[in-house]
């Protein structure tokens, strides 16, 4: 025969549910972000309807009690269920492996083609360079030998 326990609970109202666990304990001001949230969770802090949950992003419901740090919060929540389906990728139509492993190693058209277009933009001078610049260019032989430097004549 199972015990009866009374216990005061901090009722956190959601509009939604489900809602992942952590968000409740942030959404209850129990931590201070969701990584601590998730932390907490993960090392074994929190406990669900009296069982202690691990998983960050386990589903709570309307009625479900949390435990965390010394203190209760029971989930409150109007709206009714909603289970959200796993987003669903489409189904592309099955190649054979080695079309596959092919299509792989081939890269894309568009990007030889903007491979090509850095490498004519690269070769390219710039148009606007000025006569300032043009004096400015120093040939490698003028490096000054104690230093290293390249010396620059005005």
């Amino acid at each position: 025969m199972s015990e009866e326990i009374e216990i005061e609970a901090i009722g956190i109202e959601v509009s939604a549910q489900p809602i992942e666990l952590y968000k409740v304990l942030k959404i209850a001001n129990a931590v201070s972000g969701g990584g601590e949230a998730k932390m907490a969770i993960s090392e074994g802090y929190v406990a669900l309807n009296g069982e202690v949950e691990t998983r960050k992003r386990c589903k709570v419901y309307d009625g479900d009690v949390i435990q965390f740090n010394g203190e209760f919060y029971l989930v409150l929540c109007d709206a009714p269920v909603e289970e959200v389906a796993a987003k669903a990728k489409p189904k592309a139509k099955p190649e054979s492996e080695p079309l596959q492993k092919a299509k792989k190693a081939q890269p894309s058209k568009s990007t030889n083609q903007r491979s090509a277009a850095k490498s004519q933009k690269a070769k390219q001078p710039k148009a606007n360079a000025g006569a300032k610049n043009q004096s400015k260019q120093v040939s490698p032989t003028q490096i000054d030998k104690q230093t290293g430097r390249r010396e620059i004549k005005f």
